[in-house]
This record gives structure tokens, sequence and C-alpha cells, in this order.
């Protein structure tokens, strides 16, 4: 009897690990910098390589950071999403193009349409570990006094933004 409630009971932790895990928002992934300070940088524009970006540029108001690349078949998806977003105006969307060749960038930009109010241009990647990004697209609500207090995983859909997204924007950028 005891040689068969051993493999019982592994099937029985098993299918409770499963069951959690299935019932788990898959784009929800707590990030360390939820309630501290974005981290700060300066790279150049996609669109001119002798003009800055930081996201200090738009401290004293909330701000969508987006994190994409030309390579991510799922940025492309959520493209039309931030063109749409962009156009109700409630928040300035920052562009950070991670990883990325700044011609393809540029190109990407004038033939699908451009909902940054600037993109940043992260060829290394070096901006990008520091926001603990691993993947785009991501996009970070950041609030008036320059905190991180939401990072969502995965296109953005309307849904999301009207679900997570503009609560907290509404409420001054800060957690609803």
């Amino acid at each position: 009897m005891w040689r068969y409630a051993i493999p019982v009971a592994i099937f029985a932790v098993l299918f409770g690990f499963l069951f959690v895990g299935l019932n788990r928002d898959p784009s929800y992934v707590p990030s360390p910098l939820i309630g501290k300070h974005a981290p700060a940088f300066s790279l150049t524009t996609v669109e001119d390589p002798n003009k800055q970006v930081s996201p200090e540029d738009f401290h004293g108001k909330p701000f969508v950071l987006n994190v994409w690349g030309t390579w991510c078949a799922e940025c492309r998806r959520e493209h039309e999403t931030l063109l749409e977003i962009s156009r109700q105006g409630l928040a300035p969307i920052v562009g950070l193009n991670w990883k990325d060749e700044r011609e393809s960038a540029e190109q990407w930009l004038r033939q699908l349409g451009d909902p940054y109010a600037a993109t940043a241009f992260d060829p290394e990647g070096r901006a990008g570990i520091d926001w603990g990004v691993y993947g785009a697209p991501e996009t970070f609500l950041i609030d008036a006094n320059g905190v991180i207090v939401y990072k969502h995983i995965a296109p953005l859909t309307m849904e999301v933004w009207n679900r997570e997204f503009v609560p907290r924007i509404r409420a001054g950028g800060g957690r609803s």
C-alpha cells in the first residue's frame, strides 16, 4: 500500500502547482521596480542621433514607457493600440527602442506611424537592463514623481489600457 501512496502524493503536489499556475495572469510578473524611482538614462533619440531623451524630461506628469523593437512580432501587433492611446492624449508615451538598428526603427515609425512623444535608442540594451526588461514588448507607467507604479508584459491592448493604466493616470499616475 505504501508503495502507491508516494506516487499519488507526488502527483497531487504536481497537480496543485499546475492548477495554481493555470489560474494566474501570464502578463503579470511582479517587478522589484514597482514603487521605486524610474532608472535614469540619457540616450539619443531614434530620429536624431544628436538629440538626447531621458525620463527626467517627463518629470512632473505621468508618462508611459513602452519597450519595443522592430524584430519583435508582438510589438507590431500592439502598435495600432499605441497609436490609439497616443490619440487619446491621457499621458505621453516614451518609446525605448531596445536592441535594434536605428535605420530599421526609423523606417518602422515612418511606415506605421509614431505614437511616441520621444523614442530613446538603446541598441545594446543597457537601459533595458536597468529597467528589468527581459523581452519586448513591456510597458511601464511612471507617476508624476518619477516612480514606477505599474508594469505590463505582453502586447498592450485597449482592454488592458482601460483597466490598468487609465484609472491610475486619472488618479494622478499613482496606484488605484
